[in-house]
């Protein structure tokens, strides 16, 4: 068993239940003659489900020689190096996701050798990129793929080329997409089975069928999710085809225009007009909140537990050892409701000064002692009394008011994120993101935590944010990335929509009146539209 779980890891293997590949075949519209080609077989469950359906001409590829024994259409070797000169009507199954720094020396090795992966993949891209990049290759005209996988690669940055190549060769006809369906053992990203068909004559949308309930898929459920039943959690769309060159979002032309517009009157200001008539300016040149704010993600104590002060009795010194931190389960929108003492002894001193300058402190972090010699040592030695990681300690020490924000939000029950305005001299933990106005932005951090909080930057984190499953991130990057609307600081209306928010902002945190929202967002709605 240990073996197994070792080649696991190794080749990405997350075996398809058989109703799912059942499902999958029955997307295919395929003749019995047809030639079919399965490029990383595992089990053997679709080689199965052909030869109870009469399929005959079907061959598999699988680089694990101890699966699919009891077939003998199966080819033994890397499908990513392997010589296949014929073409096929339908490609299908579960190709393998490892990620580049995951993957054994071998495979890399294939990969650096490998034309396509060459051409459109880099070491920020999964090892799944090159099974759908040859797979379309293998197709024959009006050829069918049919795979199961994560959705991340649909709107990732790394993944821009795959998606060009995808939509210059071909098409989408389906797209199911399985929110947090647990479908495979241990894996909580969202999966999609898509259909694609290699042509140029495009069809004009995609049915994207979204199935939101966190159960594991029956047959019945399918059934429904094939004929297009109505009934909770699931919606049915028509989405139009993807573009060049942009994110591909599973929603209606009506949602993507309107986050077009959002993004549209965040843009930077074109100095040539003429070019921008022409469309030659990026059209996602928009100011984004990193450009306007230093971000970074919280402190890391490695247990937190044993670093909250526990109401002893403390000498002077140990007072002034405590920071003020807020935790994310204490975020609300626009506020926090609550603070944490934490200890905070300078790094630097041994085990005698510690206790006798801290004896309390001392005497409280040998009650956890066992549990602080295993945190992560970040290859260096830390004493239980030392936080792990005090990464951008000194962006939190700035004297000035931060925005804390979780760093991971789950949104599957509510339409809102928690911003909070912090005080200065409070800071956060790993839990939690800190965003910090640049020197140079003469925009309010008031005026920027109403603006994060606003509906129309959580419509455009559903969709373009790092989600996985319903949970958005917010770490840095993904923060950084957020389009802004900056001010037009010679324009009065903008200017007075921006103190109006910055005003409204204040009172709302003094007094929870909750009618200052309504304004807040108006106002924001207002600024959008000039």
């Amino acid at each position: 068993m240990a073996n197994k779980k070792q080649d696991k890891n190794k080749f990405g293997q997350y075996f398809t239940p058989k109703i799912i590949a059942n499902f999958m075949i029955d997307l295919a519209d395929v003749k019995a003659n047809s030639k079919i080609l399965e490029p990383a077989c595992g089990e053997g469950v679709f080689l199965d489900l052909f030869q109870q359906k009469g399929f005959e001409n079907v061959i598999g590829y699988e680089i694990d020689t101890e699966l699919a024994t009891a077939f003998s259409n199966v080819f033994y070797e890397s499908f990513v190096k392997a010589k296949i000169e014929d073409k096929f009507d339908l490609i299908i199954g579960n190709p393998p996701y490892i990620r580049w720094k995951n993957l054994e020396e071998n495979l890399k090795q294939e990969l650096i050798n490998n034309p396509l992966w060459n051409q459109y993949c880099n070491s920020l891209c999964d090892y799944l990129y090159i099974f759908i990049l040859k797979s379309i290759e293998l197709l024959n005209d009006n050829g069918q793929l049919i795979f199961i996988c994560p959705e991340y690669w649909m709107n990732t940055t790394h993944s821009l080329a795959l998606r060009n190549y995808m939509l210059e060769n071909g098409c989408f006809e389906e797209i199911y997409h399985f929110n947090e369906t647990p479908i495979f053992d241990k894996v909580t990203v969202s999966i999609i089975i898509f259909k694609y068909i290699k042509t140029q004559k495009k069809k004009k949308d995609i049915n994207v069928t979204k199935y939101y309930v966190n159960q594991k898929l029956t047959i019945e459920t399918l059934d429904k999710l094939k004929r297009r039943d109505v009934f909770t959690d699931v919606k049915y769309l028509n989405v139009p085809q993807f573009k060049v060159n942009e994110r591909w979002i599973l929603e209606t032309e009506t949602v993507q225009n309107k986050l077009q517009l959002f993004e549209e009157k965040c843009q930077k200001k074109q100095e040539n007009k003429i070019l921008y008539l022409f469309n030659e300016i990026n059209k996602n040149d928009f100011h984004t909140i990193g450009e306007f704010c230093d971000i970074g993600n919280g402190l890391v104590s490695g247990l937190d537990k044993a670093f909250q002060v526990n109401g002893d009795s403390l000498n002077k010194t140990e007072k002034q050892a405590i920071i003020k931190v807020v935790k994310a389960k204490n975020l609300n929108p626009f506020y926090p409701d609550n603070i944490t003492p934490y200890i905070y002894i300078p790094e630097g001193l041994n085990e005698e000064e510690v206790r006798e300058k801290y004896p309390n402190f001392y005497a409280h972090f040998q009650l956890f002692k066992n549990q602080l010699e295993k945190r992560y040592q970040y290859n260096k030695k830390i004493n239980i009394w030392e936080w792990v990681f005090m990464r951008n300690f000194n962006l939190f020490s700035r004297n000035e008011k931060r925005i804390f924000v979780p760093c991971k939000e789950r949104i599957s029950n509510k339409n809102y994120f928690r911003f909070s305005l912090i005080d200065q001299g409070i800071y956060p933990t790993q839990d939690v993101t800190a965003i910090f106005k640049k020197p140079k932005t003469k925009e309010s951090i008031e005026y920027i935590m109403a603006y994060l909080n606003s509906p129309l930057v959580f419509e455009w984190l559903k969709y373009n944010g790092i989600v996985k499953g319903n949970i958005v991130e917010f770490s840095e990057k993904p923060i950084y990335s957020i389009p802004f609307k900056a001010i037009n600081w010679d324009c009065s209306q903008e200017v007075h929509l921006h103190n109006t928010i910055t005003d409204l902002s204040k009172h709302y945190i003094k007094t929870k009146n909750t009618s200052y929202l309504k304004e807040i967002n108006n106002s924001i709605d207002k600024l959008i539209a000039i």
